[in-house]
């Protein structure tokens, strides 16, 4: 017990994080009781929300409270709004009054936005000083936070004038005024610019920090690159889920029941698209009772859509997250996304339509089943492009819903193109 109690202690607080996240539940209790104290915020901080939310729901407020007394400013704030209002309170009073004005500050902003990322431990300097000024300041400092490859230049009113890096400050003649050396050109982020975005620009400049300014212009704070990998890995995770319509909290090792009752929402929602491309095939029953390999072909013309249009739900899907497109380019693409469906249609119908010949020796079958592909991946293509940016325009999530509406449609359009061809011609 000793010895698993220095091995957990010995992780950094991300990879306890990971570890109780791969256990099940009863295991994920054993280590929980190995972790000292002084890391259990820490702990938390990294946790998914659903297993943070659990492990604070399972603590009293004794210990809630002085967990949150011994945690950095900046990671309170990530968990301050899950713990209980009777602790939070508690806490607040015994901040003194600086901790308890930056805390507000990074509370003020919604989660999922640049402000809420942000760090008020900044390190500013004035524009007029000499960088040998500045070289004794950070001396007298003693320390700099964590990630700091610049410093923030600010005028008398606390606006922002640019940035100056850490490197040039040590190599540069120390005679030189900050504002020589400044580099105007790194903007700050607005704190309403969306997480998305922010990673965006961190990985677009390839930035370690960037300044949080205002519109008056005044410098709020600063983020940094841990907090926007962070990001990051929560949308990489988001779109692997929405793509079979699991929520952000779903727990690989959650109980049966919590995790049926999350599955169950969608299942009944892509049960009812069932019923009703089911309903068309319905309406349809008196031919397939004439024609037995129409019920063979069906399946073919219905998957085949569904993954020609997986593939284009995914590619647009991902372009929307990037921000690399809107309804600007949304033409271009889905005249590319129309092409490539019409000759991706042609080789493809051409083959099963072979297959239908050899197969029925029926020259209308195999005609039929091609008119049926064709129609079936051109509007797998189109549903592909335009229901994700509509979706975005509504401000729902594309990544969670898209899925569901494409398999709706190909379904229909394929059983319905594919038998009423048959009902129209096979007479």
């Amino acid at each position: 017990m000793r010895h698993a109690h220095r091995l957990v202690n010995a992780l950094h607080p991300a990879e306890v994080a990971a570890l109780l996240e791969s256990l099940p539940a009863a295991k994920r209790e054993v280590v929980w009781g190995f972790i000292d104290p002084e890391i259990e915020g820490e702990v938390l901080v990294e946790l998914n929300d659903q297993q943070r939310t659990d492990r604070i729901d399972g603590m009293d407020a004794e210990e809630l409270v002085t967990l949150a007394e011994g945690m950095e400013v900046d990671d309170l704030a990530e968990l301050f709004n899950d713990l209980p209002e009777e602790v939070t309170q508690r806490v607040l009073h015994s901040m003194d009054m600086q901790d308890r004005e930056r805390l507000n500050a990074m509370l003020a902003y919604p989660d999922g936005s640049a402000g809420s990322l942000m760090n008020v431990d900044t390190v500013t300097v004035r524009a007029d000083a000499t960088l040998e000024v500045v070289l004794r300041y950070l001396r007298m400092r003693g320390e700099l936070p964590e990630r700091t490859d610049r410093l923030f230049v600010v005028n008398r009113h606390d606006r922002y004038l640019g940035a100056l890096d850490i490197t040039r400050l040590l190599i540069s003649d120390p005679e030189l005024t900050v504002a020589e050396m400044l580099d105007a050109s790194a903007e700050g982020i607005a704190p309403e610019t969306p997480a998305y975005e922010v990673a965006r620009i961190f990985q677009a400049h390839d930035l370690v920090s960037a300044a949080v300014v205002n519109h008056e212009g005044r410098l709020l704070g600063r983020i940094t690159v841990d907090d926007v990998v962070d990001v990051i890995r929560e949308q990489a995770d988001h779109s692997v889920k929405s793509l079979a319509n699991l929520q952000d909290e779903e727990d690989l090792f959650s109980g049966v029941m919590s995790s049926a009752r999350r599955r169950a929402v969608w299942l009944g929602i892509n049960l009812l698209t069932a019923f009703l491309a089911s309903s068309i095939v319905g309406l349809f029953s008196h031919t397939i009772e004439r024609v037995v390999a129409l019920a063979v072909l069906m399946p073919i013309v219905a998957s085949m859509g569904g993954i020609a249009g997986t593939q284009t739900v995914t590619l647009i899907v991902r372009g929307l997250a990037l921000g690399q497109i809107s309804w600007d380019n949304a033409r271009w693409l889905l005249f590319k996304e129309v092409s490539v469906a019409l000759l991706n249609g042609l080789l493809w119908a051409t083959v099963v339509g072979i297959y239908a010949y050899v197969f029925f020796h029926t020259a209308l079958i195999a005609a039929i089943i091609f008119m049926a592909m064709m129609s079936n991946l051109l509007a797998a293509a189109l549903v592909g492009v335009v229901v994700p940016l509509i979706l975005k325009r509504m401000r729902v999530d594309p990544a969670l819903a898209s899925g569901v509406i494409l398999t709706t449609f190909t379904d229909c359009i394929g059983f319905a193109s594919l038998l009423g061809l048959a009902t129209l011609f096979l007479r």
